[in-house]
């Protein structure tokens, strides 16, 4: 048992030295703030441009010209008159009770 707890310490103390060790780095706390300058002047305002004059107007475009009406069409010869039936009589079986 001696020797368990003496070797489980070695080996500890091996393991731990073979961690890095953060670097311990000085920081120092920012000092008071210092007073607030003075206000700049105000820049000067540009002058406005000036107003482009109005382009000329375009031509019109001439008128095309009216189209032909066409001819009215040759008329239809009339169809005969339609002939008269028979004496057809149609005979309606009624179904048996």
């Amino acid at each position: 048992m001696k020797y368990s707890m003496v070797f489980s310490a070695a080996v500890m103390a091996l393991a731990l030295s073979a961690c890095e060790r953060p670097t311990t780095t000085v920081v120092t706390p920012p000092g008071p703030a210092g007073a607030t300058g003075a206000t700049g002047a105000t820049g000067a305002t540009g002058a406005t441009g000036a107003q482009a004059e109005k382009g000329a107007t375009g031509y019109t475009g001439a008128t095309g010209a009216t189209g032909y009406t066409g001819a009215t069409g040759a008329e239809g010869v009339q169809g005969e008159r339609g002939k008269t039936g028979g004496d057809t009589v149609v005979i309606v079986p009624v179904p048996p009770r």
